[in-house]
């Protein structure tokens, strides 16, 4: 891509300023506007965390995305939107195409886990849960478990997941 001549002579210009303070020994850090972005976000992450969470004791039902009725995608639909990520897709296997795929050992309460049959792909993804953080050495989610049942705080019930975040997207 051509750069505007205008550009170019401004990108010109501030190259000097930085190799100065390189060779001064300063640190050329981040805004403080990035640094309250990514505040923010984390700030609207434990929110959905804190969204879902307060459904707990809502039923399952099949499609239903809240207020009152969920599915494990339309509680992660919900939550996701309430706190403000309105870019979060509605089904399981959208929601872990979209999110940043991320190891388990970096997971943090308010991420998300992706249950799958077959290979870890997002295509076969069949349910979504919310990372609430460990109980005595077991990780623990809340979720829209299945029909009959009611949205809770519970163990991991398979080794077949993936680690989803919305941090740094």
């Amino acid at each position: 891509m051509d750069m505007h001549p205008t550009s170019r002579r401004r990108a010109a210009a501030a190259l000097p300023l930085a190799l100065a303070a390189a060779g001064a020994g300063l640190c050329v850090s981040a805004s403080p506007a990035s640094a309250e972005t990514a505040q923010h976000r984390q700030a609207r992450i434990a929110d959905a965390m804190g969204i879902a969470a307060n459904q707990k004791g809502d039923p399952y039902a099949y499609g239903a995305d809240g207020p009152n009725r969920f599915d494990c995608s339309g509680l992660v639909f919900f939550a996701t939107h309430r706190a403000g990520f309105s870019h979060v897709p509605r089904s399981s296997s959208a929601q872990a195409a979209h999110m940043n795929r991320i190891p388990r050992s970096h997971l943090r309460r308010g991420d998300f886990l992706f249950f799958y049959n077959g290979d870890a792909t997002a295509s076969n993804v069949y349910h979504v849960g919310v990372f609430a953080g460990w109980d005595n050495g077991h990780r623990m989610m809340v979720d829209a478990p299945n029909s009959g049942e009611r949205v809770k705080r519970e163990p991991l019930w398979s080794h077949q997941w993936f680690a989803g975040t919305l941090r740094g997207l």
